[in-house]
């Protein structure tokens, strides 16, 4: 909500329970990004079923996550949202070119899914996206938008969805002065990766924004 990510009833973020590791937390269905808390999130089985909570569940947010789940039983954490510049670089069906020390933290770590069949409620495509993301942290959803994915916690999932979202705004505002950027070349893309695209890095990041969400908005823990 912070940064701008709320479309309307559009997006979701999960994270695995630590201890029911077949079921997943979900922001729910119609309640606006700042007003999530932690008393309205809803816990919810990989066949759909809410099982602990009172508020619904968003269709797509459990056909896209519950199969990323399934499919990866190591994702801690998984985030999407129709953010603006990921979605109009969505538009484009191509990956980024690493062109600064942030994008290299994508170096061959994100991909494209251009199967793009409107609003995602089949777990079919569910399972095309997660086959696709595969062991990646990111892929842009042609004609939708960012989907970001973590091994290690709900803060660098987060994280990578705010950097892939800013990446994205990058590369549009460069592509706009009509001059083709400077490439990072490879072994240097792939050394930068190591330094700036752990996940450690990716938890660390967030650990400000954290810190920064404790003062101002106490009511979440409500």
């Amino acid at each position: 909500s912070r940064f701008g990510f709320d479309e309307g009833v559009a997006g979701h973020i999960t994270a695995r329970d630590p201890e029911f590791t077949d079921t997943f937390w979900v922001n729910p269905f119609g309640v606006h990004f700042s007003q999530i808390k932690v008393s309205n999130l809803i816990r919810v089985d990989h066949r759909g079923n809410v099982v602990e909570g009172v508020l619904p569940v968003n269709e797509a947010a459990f056909a896209i996550h519950s199969r990323i789940h399934h499919a990866r039983p190591d994702v801690v954490a998984a985030a999407h949202t129709h953010a603006p510049h990921g979605r109009a670089w969505s538009t484009l069906g191509k990956p980024l070119d690493i062109i600064s020390l942030d994008s290299c933290a994508f170096y061959n770590d994100h991909v494209v899914y251009d199967d793009f069949d409107g609003v995602v409620l089949e777990l079919e495509e569910g399972v095309r996206i997660a086959n696709a993301l595969g062991k990646n942290k990111g892929v842009i959803l042609q004609n939708h938008g960012l989907l970001t994915a973590s091994r290690h916690s709900i803060e660098a999932a987060a994280f990578w969805f705010i950097s892939l979202e800013r990446c994205c705004k990058q590369q549009m505002l460069v592509e706009a002065t009509g001059i083709k950027p400077l490439l990072v070349p490879p072994d240097k893309s792939r050394y930068s990766r190591e330094h700036v695209g752990s996940e450690y890095i990716g938890w660390l990041h967030f650990q400000t924004i954290w810190n920064h969400l404790v003062q101002t908005q106490p009511d979440m823990f409500d």
